[in-house]
């Protein structure tokens, strides 16, 4: 007496190798989409973890917050480097806008989810409406963080003394203001290097998400995914978008908040 065992989601008529399946009872997009995230989570694993290795490695500012000064002795507190309000000079709320962009790109990812949900019940008009908020919200999201590397790299008015090496290899002190990938009036030559590439890196992301937001609005307002039949492509590109901002939330608590 024999059995046969069919796989989950293999076809009986074309066997595991002879295409048309779905392992994991997902589409070859989605499955692609999943790879290339887990691939992406190294990336930005390796990061993280290179920050918090080189963040661990600088004792931390023991003194007075209100005497606090930029110095390559020890790691700037990130509430006071991050304390400025576009178009608001003189007047200081501790990390108010870098948490006015997290809770913009959270946001951004509820609407990502109404948009799928919408997809999922064909209501193109539903579809259309969640991923334009979406959309606004990527973009508004990389207009703040514009805002906030202009600031960065620009400075306070009175700037910090530091003492480095320049690129001559010559040992410097003098008034730093701003940042670059050499010398920052904030901490040490790291401390710009890493907000520069992790931010960056992040913020590429969301640029091209932003691009794949605005394909898929705009083929769903022209009917493209309604002649198909299915919205898959929305769940797609929202999957990388709930990436994009979950990477952020660790990005957020481990630059921003540590």
């Amino acid at each position: 007496m024999s059995t046969t065992a069919t796989a989950i989601g293999v076809s009986p008529k074309r066997g595991v190798w002879g295409g048309g399946n779905e392992p994991l009872k997902a589409s070859y997009g989605k499955l692609m989409m999943w790879f290339f995230l887990l691939s992406d989570i190294f990336t930005f694993a390796a990061l993280l973890i290179t920050y918090i290795s080189l963040r661990v490695s600088f004792p931390a500012y023991g003194g007075p917050v209100d005497t606090f000064v930029g110095s390559n002795e020890y790691w700037p507190v990130p509430e006071l480097v991050f304390d400025a309000i576009p178009f608001v000079h003189g007047f200081h709320i501790p990390l108010a806008f870098v948490g006015l962009m997290t809770f913009i790109l959270i946001l951004s990812s509820v609407t990502m989810v109404l948009a799928v949900e919408a997809g999922h019940r064909n209501d193109r008009k539903d579809v259309v409406k969640w991923l334009l908020w979406t959309l606004l919200g990527g973009i508004t999201f990389l207009s703040c963080q514009a805002w906030e590397w202009t600031h960065f790299i620009h400075g306070t008015p009175n700037g910090s003394l530091i003492t480095y090496v320049n690129n001559f290899g010559q040992t410097v002190t003098e008034t730093v203001f701003g940042a670059n990938l050499s010398v920052n009036e904030y901490g040490p030559a790291n401390f710009a290097q890493l907000f520069f590439f992790i931010t960056g890196f992040h913020g590429f992301h969301v640029t091209l998400g932003v691009f794949l937001l605005f394909l898929a609005f705009y083929q769903a307002a022209v009917g493209v995914y309604e002649e198909r039949g299915h919205y898959e492509m929305v769940e797609k590109i929202g999957l990388y978008w709930h990436f994009v901002d979950l990477v952020w939330v660790f990005v957020f608590t481990l630059f921003y908040l540590i």
